[in-house]
């Protein structure tokens, strides 16, 4: 130890064999030292956290081998028997070694207020046999020069050059950014909004676990995504393949008051971005107002303040008491440059311990009170109050001074409440810090009586519990399908697609979306890029499908496909085309529900496929009215008849063409019979279309002429044709041409089906032939002249008394109505002359016969 005491004059520091690498960020300093640390026969590294510390374990590993390497942390000890190098985080260094190297890095921490006085510590006291490297930044030059006698300072310039890119929106920054802010809700709002819209984030804080932060690291690194949200734990060494730092807050709370970062703190986290020789760029975002031209420069040059004093606190402890402890914590820093640093966690709970009358009553000798102090050393991993932390040490405290271990069942019932991996981010997190407290205590010597077994249990839990939140933060924040797919765009490969029986698309085992015959569509719940990313890379992979299924679209039954009512023609129930009005009624236009992807000769197939379709429909299920659109072999007054009847679908009222019909030749008449046409009292018509199929087409052409498939009523009529309704009382909400569509006529409150009213007028027909005198009356005659309205009248339509009048009104019948008793004689009078007429006939033939008999 080069510290010389000279009673009452100040420390004498020696900087002999000692030099100070110094410079930016991307520096090559940390290489720089364990190149020269594998160059010695032993040697230790002293590093500011620990996922760094597992970081240059692994290179150092790689370069002698994992059995010549320890790693010693507060909470994970990893010693092989002979081990030449030691990893280590800065706590963990030792006071004293014969190591042939030392290396501590980033010592510009010995000016941080919270844990200074460790780096400060280390850096005065801590000295290899042939060589120290002290390794930070520029602004330690003057004051490692001014304690340390001797000091050699070599500077390092940064590799590539670090520009100020000014302020962008958190949605405009750019690919492999680092976003930073300073609280755990801010990093998690911001790494929401950004997997909305480019697809994820990885996030980095403070308060994650060292597996779990690698796991991030390791997401972002990977490419997996482009963007990591974190808090300043980048700006400590961590090699991240950054091209941009966006600082999204400018303020933290630095343990004891909220401030603005300083110009040498943002420039340390800026400087993560550029890597090697690659250029990096860093600037602000959300909220934060741009920097100013000065701080840029300082930035930019990496010409900040220079650091005036080093937080101190002194190695010299005094045992004797607990308030001879207190004593010498408080003692003055020796020397001017240095600083007595505030209370740190340990001094803290060790102020509420010394108020405990029961803490006061164990350590009552120099060996309590120092057991008592390392006890105080229990980090804060779970960031509460300093009451609650001091009681958790007096806990621990305790079962040492009076059992010599933490009691085993208080150890398992810790560790229990810990052992669970249920819960969201933030309990998992809580659940961590927990673990983490006693995988401290188990790493600790002495402090348990089976220590191997509670540091494999607890280890076991962390690795769960980080694994298990590096689960949550993932699925929370990143999406994973679109950052599978973005890297494979990036890279300009091939996404291997699946596509299930039912059109469902998997790019690279993540579903994109649905392809339904030959149209994809995006999954929705993607935006922004993401959606763009997702259609780029399905349209590259679906392209062969799109062929084979034009193949097979083309060469299918006719029972594969199906005309929907509302003209759309779907392939195996999956929607391919649908149909628009054209020229003529019986031939509409069929346009292809299909990606821009389907071309060429394959696009082409599948139109031809489905017109052939649609024309065999029309002319199976239409066919009377094809034929009689064709029917060249009718002329004159027919030819007009059979064109009616093709305009209005096959149906017309006579009345409407009375004259054509009066000079309708019985030549014509049968031509059209033989085409299908029915000549009936009331209207003309064919009644093979009256049928729910034929009907559904019918109204769906005329709907696809006449803009109506947006009317209302549109497919409901043919619905009531189907259930076999003879009449349906008329919806004034429907449009009425749906009615007569369906082949029903719309008289009064009801619609009537045309068959039914023929098959009225077949009934009727009878009562109105008959005269008085002429035999038996039939059912419903009354005078040759009228008739009137039977049951079987009213059954066939389905209809009441007062709707058969306004029926039989539409069809122009006129009601004359008649007292019953009038209608009852004139009935009973005719039935009796009728009677007596039959009578007076059999009488004349009998006597007849008996003449003929006499003769």
């Amino acid at each position: 130890m080069n510290i010389q005491p000279k009673h009452t004059e100040p420390l004498i520091l020696s900087g002999r064999d000692v030099t100070a690498v110094l410079g930016p960020t991307n520096t090559g300093k940390t290489h720089l030292a364990i190149e020269r640390m594998v160059a010695h026969e032993s040697g230790i590294i002293g590093l500011p956290l620990r996922l760094l510390a597992r970081e240059v374990y692994a290179r150092v590993c790689e370069k002698v081998g994992a059995h010549k390497v320890a790693l010693i942390t507060g909470e994970e000890k990893i010693q092989p028997a002979g081990a030449r190098y030691s990893v280590c985080t800065v706590e963990a260094m030792p006071r004293e070694t014969d190591a042939a190297f030392v290396a501590i890095d980033e010592v510009q921490l010995a000016g941080d207020l919270e844990r200074g006085h460790i780096f400060t510590d280390r850096i005065l006291h801590l000295r290899g046999r042939q060589e120290t490297l002290l390794l930070g930044a520029a602004t330690m030059h003057g004051i490692l020069q001014r304690l340390l006698r001797g000091v050699s300072v070599v500077t390092r310039p940064r590799l590539s050059h670090l520009a100020y890119a000014g302020s962008k929106k958190l949605t405009r920054l750019p690919r492999r950014t680092a976003i930073v802010a300073f609280s755990a809700d801010e990093v998690y709002a911001i790494a929401e909004l950004i997997r909305r819209q480019q697809g994820g984030a990885a996030v980095v804080l403070g308060a994650l676990s060292p597996r779990t932060r690698n796991a991030q690291v390791a997401l972002f690194q990977s490419g997996d995504v482009d963007y990591l949200i974190a808090t300043d734990a980048i700006g400590m060494g961590l090699n991240l393949d950054l091209d941009h730092v966006a600082f999204a807050q400018n303020r933290k709370f630095d343990g004891f008051q909220y401030r603005n970062l300083t110009a040498a703190e943002l420039g340390q986290i800026a400087g993560r971005a550029g890597r090697h020789l690659r250029d990096g760029t860093f600037g602000v975002t959300g909220q934060v107002d741009p920097l100013d031209e000065d701080l840029v420069q300082k930035i930019e040059g990496h010409d900040f303040d220079p650091v005036k004093v080093l937080q101190w606190r002194t190695a010299q402890f005094d045992f004797a008491s607990l308030d001879a402890l207190k004593r010498s914590i408080e003692t003055n820093a020796p020397v001017e440059g240095l600083t007595r640093a505030l209370p740190a966690v340990d001094a803290q709970a060790l102020e509420h311990l010394s108020r405990d009358e029961d803490i006061r009553a164990l350590a009552t000798n120099a060996k309590r009170v120092a057991l008592l102090w390392e006890a105080c050393a229990l980090p804060d991993y779970r960031k509460i109050a300093p009451a609650q932390h001091a009681d958790l040490i007096a806990s621990i405290y305790t079962d040492l001074a009076r059992h010599g271990h933490v009691d085993e069942n208080y150890m398992a019932e810790q560790v229990r409440r810990a052992d669970t991996t249920e819960g969201d981010i933030d309990t998992l997190s809580h659940r961590i810090a927990q673990i983490r407290t006693w995988t401290f205590v188990s790493n600790r010597p002495g402090w348990l009586a089976d220590q191997a077994h509670w540091q494999e249990k607890t280890r076991e839990i962390e690795d769960r519990l980080s694994d298990a939140l590096h689960e949550r933060l993932t699925k929370r924040f990143v999406d994973r399908r679109t950052s599978v797919l973005m890297r494979r765009l990036r890279e300009n490969t091939m996404p291997e697609a699946e596509i299930s029986p039912t059109g469902t698309v998997l790019v690279e085992g993540h579903h994109v979306g649905e392809l339904q015959g030959f149209r994809f569509t995006a999954d929705q719940t993607a935006g922004g890029e993401d959606a763009k990313a997702v259609r780029t890379a399905a349209q590259k992979a679906l392209a062969a499908e799109f062929e084979a299924r034009a193949e097979r679209f083309g060469a299918c039954a006719n029972g594969d496909i199906a005309l929907g009512s509302d003209g759309t023609l779907r392939w195996i129930g999956a929607p391919i085309g649908t149909l628009v009005a054209g020229e003529d009624a019986l031939k509409p236009r069929l346009v292809l529900l299909a990606d821009e992807q389907l071309t060429g000769p394959a696009r082409d197939k599948v139109a031809a496929r489905a017109e052939r379709f649609v024309n065999f429909q029309i002319e199976t299920l239409l066919k009377p009215l094809v034929d009689l659109k064709n029917a060249d072999q009718i002329s004159g007054i027919g030819r007009g008849i059979a064109f009616q009847l093709v305009e209005n679908f096959g149906l017309i009222n006579r009345r409407d063409i009375a004259e054509e019909m009066k000079s309708l030749d019985q030549e014509g008449r049968a031509a059209l019979r033989r085409l299908g046409v029915r000549f009936g009292a009331y209207h003309v018509f064919v009644p093979a279309l009256i049928k729910p199929a034929p009907a559904g087409l019918v109204t769906l052409l005329w709907a696809l002429k006449n803009d109506g498939k947006d009317k209302p009523g549109f497919g409901d009529v043919v619905h009531a044709l189907a259930s076999g309704r003879t009449s349906v009382v008329i919806d004034p909400a429907f449009d009425k041409t749906f009615y007569k569509l369906a082949g029903y006529r719309n008289l009064g409150r009801r619609a009537v089906r045309i068959d039914i009213l023929e098959r009225l007028a077949d009934l009727i027909r009878p009562a109105t032939n008959w005269k008085p005198g002429l035999g038996q009356r039939p059912d419903g005659a009354y005078d040759g002249q009228s008739f009137m309205v039977t049951p079987p009248m009213m059954s066939i339509l389905g209809a009441t008394a007062d709707d058969m009048e306004e029926i039989l009104k539409g069809l122009g019948y006129r009601a004359e109505p008649k007292p019953a008793v009038e209608v009852k004689a004139r009935l009973e009078a005719q039935d009796n002359a009728a009677r007596e007429a039959v009578a007076a006939k059999l009488a004349a033939e009998e006597a007849a016969k008996a003449e003929q008999a006499k003769a």
